[in-house]
């Protein structure tokens, strides 16, 4: 009987997430976004007059206990009057780490404002017994959910 349901669970998953998006636990601590952020790359290049900074090659992203790697990060800064870093936007090869869980895809916009990642492009997120796969996912870090949109796939384990 219970094998019966998990099979109609793990078919029914995918219809039900594309049609209404599919939301799951990211991460296994709340993210304090108000935390500095420290960025290691191979290359950085700053823009004077417009204030923009992109770093290159390698990319590393730390904050408190979440981890962003990247190919190329673009950064965003706060609107006139303010100071820091308003958002940042990952190409190429993202990857997310929070505690035990994983996500990768071909782009991730971090929104330190409002404490949300916003990835797209090939989304695959890998927890202890589970992997899913969508075309988007939008993670708030304050209340370490995820959800999860477009085509959306998912499998369980048993171990």
């Amino acid at each position: 009987m219970l094998r019966t349901l998990l099979i109609l669970a793990i078919s029914l998953f995918p219809a039900m997430a594309s049609a209404q998006g599919f939301q799951v636990g990211f991460g296994d601590m709340q993210q304090d976004s108000g935390l500095p952020v420290e960025v290691t790359a191979d290359s950085l290049s700053v823009n004077q007059n417009d204030g923009s900074a992109v770093f290159s090659g390698n990319v590393k992203i730390v904050q408190g206990e979440m981890r962003m790697t990247a190919n190329k990060v673009n950064v965003h800064y706060s609107s006139a009057g303010t100071v820091g870093i308003a958002r940042l936007v990952a190409e190429g090869d993202v990857l997310l780490a929070q505690g035990k869980d994983i996500a990768e895809a071909e782009k991730a916009e971090y929104s330190i404002e409002d404490g949300s990642v916003h990835m797209s492009g090939n989304v695959m997120v890998l927890q202890e017994n589970t992997s899913i796969t969508a075309d988007e996912m939008t993670v708030d870090l304050n209340s370490n959910t995820a959800e999860m949109h477009g085509r959306v796939k998912t499998i369980l384990r048993n171990q």
